[in-house]
């Protein structure tokens, strides 16, 4: 703060409050004084997001107007109408209603405290005046959210750098690390701050955001105030953007390669999936120089090896007519992204995405580097899998995600994109994005990190996130056990992908081969007697053949997560607040609104613990209904993961199929689970298209009453019964023999059982 202001200078810092309402100005104008940061006068702004979200900006003023705030794409519109207030000078204490909060701005340090109705504490900011330090309240619950990778679960007593890529904290467990500054406090409040990038440290009493030095302003952030937590998810949805829907296919099973053999050899092992009826979607290939042998001649070009696709038509053809779609590993390095697909291409084009001098450039322009991959697209390639670019900055990893989206409608406006990334910035989930956890070592330490891993970067806005099952760098404990349980695991992520080196271990029939195939790790060798494990192959069939069995159960929580910011993945803290002991466990994780998942993470386990909130609950493979509110025991072999289904859910569950596409004559069997009533919004349209926008979708909500023991099925509002019309449906009560069969036909229809 500095000298006392003249009182005509006090009553014009008064006008630049901009129409807001000040409360409480008891003020001697006489001591207003102009508010400083790091030795720069600076103006408050307060603008009200929505009647739960608060938007403060600290801007420094040069030549009377503060300073601009660089776009950089990451929030859904720049500007959120007019202030409610604006604030150059200060004395004393002002009052500021933004929708259903109120912010107090005090001086001496400058606080700024946010409430909610009846005074209930949301968030208490203050900022050091030298150098730009922002302190805030942490409080008495868990701390979550801040992105993929660090510390995990609670984020509490650590400091994080907020360090972007794989060198950003313990790579080995702890996967690569995509920083969002989203900080969630389970106690009621949660605040993004969108600008500067910065760090935390969370050690404390308090929790301090450190800025870049001497980048302190501008200060751009929001603090949001919700009642509920998943409305805290929509609020913060409102802000980045909600998550877009990609192609149904993106979630059937995804098969990666590394070192690849000959062409007959490709097309072998797709054929292999079929006849083994083990359902696959896609096929990833891996660029050259990352292995010996990939699908393109060297990494970042664009041009085919002919060793593995002489033809590469003809390949794909071969391919795509068995139901795969095939997807291309794209490598890319420099410092920066710039522009977007539409801009105009000011730089000579890179085909091969080198300079002549076969240097990556610092710089690239996406409308000059996107048109490299057009080629591809005319020989039907199906999507995208963007590696590299850890060190890109924030606004460049966003340009890319954005990139691969936009740039594929381009070239197929009407289909929806398929892009799996390494790397992400806040609003990646606008690009239907998908995020993997990078090169993680297979340990069972690495796999009971991921699954608070898992929920954290949920929380954190990025939806549609796995990582490599089985890990990707092998050690001494990847073994058969190891893969079956990580692929249990990833048979309830969004992302269901088999990668990592030595690939031929990651084929779901890989370890009863007796051969690991091309050695990719000098210093592992898998066990010779591993090599013939029977065991491992039927029960990746099996969960296999579960997952796409729960396609509509999963396929409406991705629709719930782009209507609503709600991720897949959910910390129980969303659903049962209340409950203590459920907000501090992250080692289990609800899979949507209704099933509870509680992987198995120790090398020889027979038995798993795990916590089962208030209420009534059934073991998903036994149907017998449990108490919760309590810990439980569940005895476990190798082919079982715990999964519980809370009563009142009704689970949606179709026939068994090799790929999401395919048309079999199947029943949709509604799994009701008694004890509670229940609704669930059963969502489908022809999961590739936009077409939904215009209205081509189907939305059955179904509702459970338990005391009438009725099950009533209806189209919602705007909604259509798609082809078949006639829908065959078989209801079935969990721990019960009742079974009743119905068509519905797009009219309400009752069900009594």
């Amino acid at each position: 703060m500095k000298k006392s202001l003249t009182r005509r200078e006090a009553l014009k810092g008064v006008a630049t409050a901009g129409g807001g309402v000040l409360l409480g100005q008891s003020l001697a104008l006489s001591q207003e004084a102009a508010i400083e940061i790091a030795g720069q006068p600076v103006e408050i702004s307060l603008t009200s997001v929505s009647a739960d979200t608060v938007r403060i900006t600290l801007q420094a003023i040069e030549n009377g107007q503060p300073r601009a705030i660089a776009a950089d794409g990451v929030l859904v519109k720049e500007d959120w109408g007019r202030p409610a207030a604006r604030l150059r000078t200060l004395a004393g204490s002002r009052s500021v209603k933004c929708g259903d909060l109120t912010v107090k701005v005090s001086g001496n340090p400058l606080t700024i405290r946010v409430e909610g109705k009846g005074g209930r504490l949301v968030q208490e900011l203050k900022s050091d005046s030298a150098t730009g330090k922002l302190s805030f309240s942490i409080g008495d619950g868990p701390l979550l959210g801040l992105g993929q990778g660090g510390p995990q679960f609670d984020r509490r007593g650590s400091i994080d750098e907020m360090r972007n890529g794989q060198r950003g904290y313990q790579l080995r467990t702890h996967g690569a690390r995509v920083p969002i500054q989203l900080a969630i406090g389970t106690s009621g409040w949660a605040m993004f701050i969108h600008h500067p990038m910065g760090s935390f440290d969370l050690t404390g009493e308090e929790g301090q955001f450190l800025p870049p030095e001497g980048n302190a302003l501008p200060l751009d952030l929001f603090v949001i105030g919700a009642a509920t937590p998943t409305a805290v998810l929509e609020e913060y949805a409102k802000i980045t953007g909600h998550p877009e829907i990609p192609p149904i296919w993106s979630f059937g099973y995804q098969q990666s390669h590394r070192t690849l053999g000959p062409p007959e050899e490709i097309i072998q092992e797709a054929k292999m999936f079929r006849e083994k009826k083990l359902p696959c979607d896609m096929m990833i290939y891996l660029g050259t120089d990352f292995c010996p042998n990939g699908w393109n001649t060297h990494n970042g070009e664009f041009t085919w090896n002919t060793k593995a696709f002489p033809e590469p038509q003809k390949m794909i053809d071969q391919l795509q007519a068995g139901n795969f779609k095939v997807v291309l590993h794209i490598v890319v390095e420099g410092r920066r992204f710039i522009g977007v697909v539409s801009d105009p291409c000011t730089a000579p084009p890179l085909p091969s995405g080198r300079t002549e001098d076969n240097r990556w450039p610092p710089d690239r322009q996406v409308s000059c580097y996107w048109p490299a991959h057009k080629p591809l697209f005319d020989l039907g390639v199906d999507g995208w899998w963007p590696d590299q670019g850890d060190g890109l900055d924030a606004p460049s990893r966003l340009a890319r995600n954005r990139m691969y989206f936009e740039g594929s409608l381009m070239y197929r406006p009407n289909r929806r994109v398929y892009a799996l990334h390494r790397n992400g910035c806040a609003g990646m989930q606008r690009f239907a994005s998908f995020l993997w956890s990078g090169d993680v070592q297979s340990s069972w330490e690495t796999l009971k990190t991921h699954l608070p891993i898992a929920v954290n970067t949920g929380l954190s806005g990025i939806p549609w996130w796995g990582t490599d099952i089985g890990g990707f760098v092998p050690t001494e404990d990847f073994t058969g056990e190891l893969y079956v349980r990580w692929f249990q695991f990833a048979a309830f992520n969004p992302l269901f992908r088999s990668h990592g080196r030595d690939w031929r271990l990651r084929l779901p029939w890989g370890w009863n081969t007796g051969d690991a195939g091309f050695s990719e790790t000098r210093d592992w060798k898998p066990d010779p007697a591993e090599l013939r494990n029977a065991a491992v192959e039927p029960i990746c069939k099996k969960y296999l053949e579960l997952r796409y069995q729960m396609m509509p159960y999963l396929y409406s929580a991705v629709k719930e997560t782009c209507d609503t910011g709600v991720p897949v993945i959910r910390a129980l803290w969303l659903h049962y607040p209340d409950d203590r002991t459920a907000v501090a466990r992250g080692d289990e994780y609800l899979y949507g609104r209704d099933m509870l998942v509680a992987p198995v993470v120790e090398k020889g386990a027979t038995s798993r613990s795990l916590y089962l909130p208030r209420g009534a609950w059934y073991d998903f493979w036994t149907r017998e209904k449990i108490e919760g509110g309590r810990e439980v025991t569940r005895k476990v072999d190798l082919e079982t993961t715990p999964v519980y289904v809370r009563a009142g859910a009704v689970i949606p569950m179709g026939p068994i199929k090799q790929y999401t596409e395919e048309i079999v004559d199947g029943p949709l069997t509604l799994w009701v689970h008694p004890g509670a009533d229940g609704v669930f919004a059963l969502y489908e349209d022809d999961g590739n298209t936009f077409d939904y926008r215009r209205g081509e979708f189907m939305r059955v909500n179904i509702a459970w009453n338990d005391r009438q023991r009725l099950l009533t099925m209806r189209l919602a509002n705007g909604s259509k019964i798609l082809a078949p019309e006639k829908r065959q449906v078989v209801v079935r009560v969990a721990g019960e023999s009742v079974v009743r069969e119905v068509v519905f036909e797009g009219r309400p229809l009752e069900v009594k059982v």
